[in-house]
């Protein structure tokens, strides 16, 4: 039986990627930090078969013993301060995690395969935000990177430690630069579920509307199931390697609203939003589309969920979770 370490086992990926992994087989080992985190609950409800481990990016120590605990062929770091708007009001936690904590779990792995003479699988979850200030449109794996943001920094850091530990190493390490990818378990701060709960909301009378802020912001979104399915590939492949995945689709947040709405039957939401500068980044990225070509060749990759489709399903999801809030299911 393959087994499988996860940081980040609590975000959308994470539950997204046990649930994979388990349906394969492996014995799964989910990394948490603190002993009260507020998301076992829901961890424990979807995914009761994975075993969780105490310990934290910023401690080396408590990684290496989850690695001799968990013992496992895959290491998928998928843990960080994922909020990009969060990264300029806390610069320094979000490089010290972010960043930093892909050198502690990369460090981890190596001193693991030195002491139990194991190859471990690494994957990295790198981000389209690396690409910022976009050199290029399409962006793909050769696109000069130029973030925008202080968790896009942190990520270039993480994403280049990785590349820097497979080449000196020869670590089986890869690094999955994934643009934007949604579901029902992405958290309310992100802007596709603020969109989608609200609209849920608004539909069922218990909110008036909805503060965004710029409108005309465009993202390459995706399913974040489809893109777990990435990662799994990209550490099945003889030789490590970083992919693109994305899909190569773009979107406004305009239409994000224009999807949202049409899924309860508003066609017209200009009186329901507001926008409000305080939600406008300091620096904004430019457009974002990948090229997921090479991973679409080499792995035999591609995403199965359309934006329509995964827009109408985030929306549905939140309207029966608000009504079953509400008392009205």
């Amino acid at each position: 039986m393959a087994r499988a370490l996860i940081t980040g086992i609590t975000g959308q990926d994470g539950l997204y990627l046990a649930e994979l992994l388990l349906s394969k087989g492996y014995e799964v080992f989910g990394l948490m930090r603190g002993q009260n985190n507020p998301k076992k609950a829901l961890l424990d409800e979807l995914i009761p078969d994975v075993t969780i481990l105490t310990g934290d990016l910023t401690d080396l120590s408590s990684l290496m013993r989850a690695m001799n605990t968990a013992q496992p062929d895959e290491f998928y770091n998928l843990g960080a301060i994922s909020f990009v708007a969060y990264s300029w009001e806390n610069a320094h936690l979000t490089s010290e995690v972010t960043g930093m904590g892909v050198l502690n779990a990369l460090e981890a792995v190596r001193l693991y395969e030195g002491t139990s003479g194991k190859q471990v699988r690494f994957y990295q979850a790198s981000s389209s935000e690396m690409f910022g200030k976009v050199q290029a449109v399409p962006q793909n794996e050769d696109t000069l990177l130029w973030p925008r943001s202080p968790y896009g920094v942190a990520k270039v850091y993480g994403h280049y430690m990785t590349i820097n530990y497979r080449e000196s190493y020869g670590m089986h390490a890869s690094s999955g630069v994934l643009f934007n990818h949604e579901s029902p378990r992405r958290g309310p701060e992100f802007v596709t579920r603020k969109v989608s709960q609200a609209v849920a909301r608004i539909h069922l009378g218990l909110q008036d509307s909805i503060t965004l802020g710029n409108l005309d912001a465009r993202r390459d979104w995706g399913f974040a199931g489809d893109y777990v399915e990435a990662m799994w590939l990209m550490l099945q492949q003889d030789v490590a390697d970083d992919y693109v995945i994305s899909t190569g689709e773009t979107h406004t947040i305009s239409a994000l609203l224009d999807a949202a709405f049409a899924t309860v039957g508003i066609s017209d939401w200009s009186h329901l939003v507001t926008q409000d500068p305080r939600f406008m980044r300091p620096a904004e990225v430019d457009l974002l589309i990948g090229d997921s070509t090479k991973a679409r060749e080499k792995l035999g990759w591609a995403p199965k969920v359309g934006f329509e489709e995964l827009v109408t399903m985030m929306v549905e999801s939140d309207v029966a979770e608000q009504k079953r809030l509400a008392g009205l299911a």
